[in-house]
């Protein structure tokens, strides 16, 4: 399932539609400004709080935690010795699962796997519209929800690192 996100709304503070390969309304990604700590909320198309993304305020390195309801889901994190720059892994909150988030982010060209198998594509070649990157879930048992958190986690991580955003 593909999904299309358009990229110019992508701020903290500010609201942005993620549509399903139909154009259907699927995810909003709310930003919420005024806080300590980088806050977003994945809602539904009916405005119901799917996951809840953060970053983690007391740490060595940035982290970026996802979270349904109280329970935490996945920690988000750059590779510590990986030569490349845009290579983050994706702690699952059962504690031996994890994913491989490696590409070029910034240009939103980067893949999510597990153990080799990709999951899902980041990908501005699909598309013709500017400012516009599609999000292609390629296992039909993946959660969409989970996987476009883990996107914009890394989107954001990447952009922080290179100052792109406060």
């Amino acid at each position: 399932m593909r999904y299309e996100v358009r990229e110019k709304l992508f701020a903290i503070g500010e609201d942005y539609w993620i549509e399903d390969e139909s154009g259907r309304k699927a995810f909003l990604v709310d930003g919420k400004a005024m806080r300590l700590r980088d806050t977003f909320e994945l809602k539904g198309p009916d405005g119901r709080v799917l996951i809840d993304i953060h970053k983690k305020v007391f740490a060595l390195r940035d982290t970026m935690v996802i979270e349904q309801g109280d329970q935490e889901l996945a920690r988000i994190k750059r590779k510590r010795l990986s030569l490349l720059r845009n290579h983050y892994r994706v702690q699952l909150a059962d504690g031996s699962t994890e994913l491989d988030v490696s590409g070029k982010i910034l240009d939103r060209e980067f893949a999510i796997e597990y153990e080799g198998e990709l999951l899902a594509e980041i990908s501005r070649r699909w598309l013709r519209v500017r400012d516009t990157y599609g999000v292609n879930v390629i296992r039909e048992d993946a959660d969409p929800a989970l996987l476009i958190a883990v996107a914009v986690c890394v989107i954001h991580l990447a952009e922080k690192e290179r100052g792109v955003v406060d």
